[in-house]
Parts: structure tokens; sequence; C-alpha cells
């Protein structure tokens, strides 16, 4: 509809007069927009009676669409730029008929272009343009808009600059220093990294192939693509993010490893850089670190009651050897920070030995390892015993050297904590056992050991309930009657959790105390299977066994669990 037809309509009608509309129309002329929005914005007109009128006017059904759920699934029909574009959104589907709330329900070019791209018959609603922007913002990610007027410029950029692609090894230095700091290429770093501190992703991928380029972010455990950046502007984003890591953007065929501080609303966030040469490019991976999103509350980690006061109980000992077990990403560090956290008061000196520390914790002296100049853990360790030290933390227990000197720490007045990688908590005694230590040096030292893995929560805001066959419950390892009254859930898929069903994760936990029984049979050489029977006998929940309660607490489901943990 062209403005002034509008404005003919409203004028006829008495709606406004022809002194508002022509004031109107001025200052549509020169700052642009939609007629209706100015009007209402110049309070000309009521933003209710305006629908109302043009809704009567047209035959057009009006849509409050602040009561309305659309469902992403709908959304994904009309790309974001389209909808901004034409001030529009698909709101539902029937068949083959898509419902588009529009602003501007007469625009034969929105309706048009909508219809030729999704194939759908289009049957327009109107809404007001506030409701129509306010519903794309919600249902659509505000940062696609953003990433599309970036590539918009860096279109505009190739084709000034007429920038080709070239392999790594002929790379002009100076001409890429130059090319990182265009606007463009500034504007898609910064928006790469503030979306994952937003979305409070853990690692950000940038990989190069052969022809092409993507950008995925790991949220809650899964890698997820997010933009794919034209290939030419490959050399230029990765150099930019070197020269933010202050790597040497000069060699490209090592691998090499830096830092970037960022301060983001108030709060600062470490990134740890990796590049890494591949066969088309270097890979980048970036670990974000943000404090805040630490939680060092032990009851908020995911315990059973029994479980955490065992733990509780083991980290308050004057003496001994703690270990936390599980696969790579599976919390040990977050757990290993909370306990220290709770026992980190003025009277105790704790030291920790790390690769690479995550995280700066006040009061607690943290020594970051560098193998390349002999400073491992075993170096630490030794180092460690000369500054009268309380509480050791060792990031991992590699090599029978450093196991060795732990153990001895354990065993002379010093609480130890440390890492193993093993898949559940009875395995660990084997694992020191086969590193070459002695059974009673393992017996005597260590005073428990955690097993734990990570699962992603069912999302609260779309969260219900899912009927599994009672079977499918006892095969994943509940017995009948706890299947019989079991009441699962499942994340039917929302904006808040970009429709997977889940948001966030939570850790499950296998905790056993060494105590005389198991002694006994760590003594007597007896196999992790032994080991597990009689811990499980003294009251050890195993790690399905924890899962399986969340699941009965509606906080996972059963098929993370089941894919997370072996059965018992």
């Amino acid at each position: 509809m062209v403005p002034e037809r509008l404005g003919k309509v409203l004028t006829a009608a008495r709606v406004i007069s022809e002194e508002q509309l022509q004031k109107a129309l001025l200052v549509q002329k020169k700052e642009g927009g939609r007629l209706g929005s100015i009007l209402v914005k110049m309070n000309f007109v009521e933003e209710d009676k305006l629908l109302k009128f043009l809704s009567q006017h047209y035959g057009i059904p009006a849509i409050d669409l602040s009561k309305v759920q659309i469902d992403s699934a709908v959304t994904k029909l009309v790309p974001v730029e389209v909808v901004y574009k034409h001030h529009v959104i698909p709101i539902k589907r029937s068949g083959a008929t898509l419902n588009l709330a529009m602003a501007d329900p007469t625009d034969v070019f929105a309706v048009d272009d909508i219809k030729f791209m999704t194939g759908y018959e289009i049957e327009p609603m109107i809404a007001s343009d506030t409701a129509v922007m306010a519903a794309i913002a919600k249902s659509y990610d505000v940062s696609t808009k953003q990433l599309q007027t970036v590539l918009k410029d860096m279109e505009v950029l190739e084709t000034e600059a007429n920038l080709s692609i070239v392999r790594e090894e002929e790379v002009d230095i100076n001409q890429l220093k130059a090319e990182v700091e265009d606007a463009p290429v500034v504007k898609l770093a910064n928006l790469i990294l503030v979306e994952a501190i937003k979305k409070k992703v853990s690692d950000i991928h940038i990989e190069p192939y052969e022809k092409s380029f993507r950008v995925r972010y790991r949220l809650d455990g899964s890698l997820y693509e997010v933009m794919a950046p034209p290939k030419k502007l490959q050399a230029a984003l990765t150099s930019r993010l070197k020269i933010m890591a202050e790597l040497d953007i000069a060699e490209r065929r090592l691998p090499q490893d830096g830092r970037i501080k960022m301060r983001f609303e108030d709060k600062e966030v470490d990134l740890r850089v990796s590049s890494l040469p591949c066969l088309f490019g270097e890979k980048i991976v970036m670990r974000l670190l943000d404090k805040s999103n630490l939680t060092l509350d032990l009851t908020k980690l995911g315990f059973e009651p029994n479980a955490l006061e065992n733990f509780m109980k083991a980290i308050g000992s004057p003496y001994g050897m703690v270990l936390v077990t599980g696969p790579t990403g599976s919390g040990k560090t977050t757990t290993l920070y909370s306990a220290l956290n709770y026992i980190n008061t003025i009277d105790v000196n704790i030291m920790t030995a790390e690769d690479p520390v995550e995280y700066n914790l006040m009061g607690i002296n943290q020594v970051q390892m560098k193998d390349e100049i002999g400073l491992n853990f075993a170096a630490a360790l030794r180092s460690f015993l000369r500054q009268d030290p309380d509480i050791i933390m060792v990031g991992e227990i590699r090599d029978y050297e450093t196991a060795e000197i732990g153990v001895k720490a354990a065993l002379t007045g010093h609480l130890v904590l440390s890492t193993l990688h093993t898949n559940d908590a009875p395995s660990t005694i084997n694992r020191l056992l086969n590193m070459g230590i002695e059974p009673f040096l393992v017996a005597s030292s260590v005073v428990l050991i955690l097993a734990q893995r990570l699962v992603r929560r069912v999302c609260k805001d779309c969260k219900e309930i899912e009927k599994i066959p009672i079977q499918t419950l006892v095969k994943g390892g509940m017995s009948e009657e706890e299947a019989k009254s079991a009441v699962c859930y499942k994340g039917k898929g929302c904006q808040a959790c970009s429709d997977t069903g889940y948001k966030g994760r939570i850790a499950l936990y296998e905790v056993m105390p060494i105590g005389e029984e198991v002694r006994e049979l760590v003594l007597q050489g007896a196999s992790a299977d032994e080991i597990k029977k009689r811990a499980i006998g003294a009251g050890m929940k195993t790690l399905r066994m924890s899962g399986l309660a969340k699941v009965r607490e509606g906080l996972t489901t059963l098929e993370e669990v089941v894919e997370s943990t072996f059965a018992d």
C-alpha cells in the first residue's frame, strides 16, 4: 500500500485530519518508516483504534500477537531478513495455507515474495507494527539479523577489495594485517564472541574446509552450526582472532595456544584459544571460561543427599586422597573447584597444579603447568611439599611419578585432590595399581573416589510428560515397581532451548567411600566388579542409579541417562 492511499483512507473515515496526515508524511519523507507507525508515534491515532479500523475496512482479521505462541517450525519457513524487510511474521500453517501477521496487510509485494519463497497460499492477518516487531524479536534470534547486516557489509567489502582465495603459504602478511582491521571482519569476530557469551556456550569452533567455512557452538555438550561466513574471509577472520589472542599470525604451520580476556556487560570472560593447522587452513577452537557461570555451591551440582554427605566428609578429612574421575568434559574441574571453595578458609594453605588454570580463585595458590620448561605435575608436587601445604590439588594423575608423590603426600598429613580418566569409581583402584602403586599404599591413602557424568536438563519452559513403556524403563535399570509409578518428562522444543528440548546440564555422581570392607578387597587384589558389588552393598549409588533418580525427578530423560552411563 502506498502511504498516500492509506492516508486518504484514514482522512476520508475521519480517523485523522488532513493536517495530521501532512505532518506525518513530512516526517516519513525525512526519517523513513511506515505511515501507520508514524501516526501512532505522533499520537494522532491510538494503535488499537487504527488496527480495528484497518481490519474492518479491508475485511482482514486482526490478531493479538502477545497472546499467540508461534511454533518455531513455522518461523523457519520465512528467513529473518524477509520478516524484517516486510514487517511480517508467519503465525501458523494449515495444510497448504500459511497465516501471516502483517503490519500492512495490503502489501502485495510482501505476499507475493513469501508465497513464491514458501510455496504456500498466504492468508494475511493484521497486527500492529509494534506487535509484529516484538514478535519477530521474540521468535527469531536477533543476532541472526545482526549477522545478516555484517555479512552484507562483507559482500560489499569483497566486491570493493576484489579479494581472492589464495593458498595459506602465499598470504601477504602486511595485506592480512590490513584486512583484519576492516570493520566487517572486526564486527564478525566480535559478534561470534558476544553471541557465544550470551548463549553461555562452552566452546566455539571456527572450521575451514575446501569450499566452505563454518562456525559452530558447543552448548550443553552438543555442537551445532550457527553461521557459514564467506570462504574469502577465512584468512582475515582467523588472523583477527589470533591477533586478539596474541598469537603469531605469520606462523600457520604449527599449533599455537593463547588467551583472550574480554569484558562484557560488567563481567570478565576468559577465552582459551587453540589454533591447529588443518588441510584447508587453521582451525580455531575457543573455550569460554566465564566465572559468573561457575557454580561453586556443592549442594547445587546434583549430588544425592547421602552422596553429598560422604563427599563433604572426605574433603573435610585432615589427610588422605580424594579422586574425581570421568571423561574429558564431564565437569571434574567444577566439582574440584567447588570442593576447594568449600574448604578454603583463612587457616589452611591450598596449592594447586593445573593444566591449564581455568578459573582464578581468591585465597588459593594456583600454578600453571609448563611442560616445555620441565614444570609438570610431578615437579610441581615436589615443590608444593616444600611450601608448607595443608591441601594440594593436582589437575590430573597421568603417570606413576605423579601418582607416587600424591600418595606419599596423602600419607604424610596432606589432603590431596586429583582427577583420573576412568569409567567408574571402582575401576579407579585398578588404574592406580596398573600404574605401579602398591595395593597397601592405595588402601591406606585413598579416602574416597567420585565418578561423574554430565547429562542435559529437560527444558523447564516446554517440559511435558513422556509416556515410556514399563519394559523400556525396566531395561534401562528401574525395578518394575519404580517403572509403574515413574512419571517421566521430556522437552517439546521451544525458543528458549533452541528446539532441542534441553537447557542446561546436571551431573550424575557415583560416590565410593573407601571403608574397611573395600580396603580389604584392595589389599586382596580383588577385581573392579567385586569392589563394585561390595560398594553397592554398602550403599553406593552407581552412575546409572543416580541418572534414573534424576529421570524420576523430571530433571533429565531416560535417553540421556542411557547414552551417558553403563547398565549396572
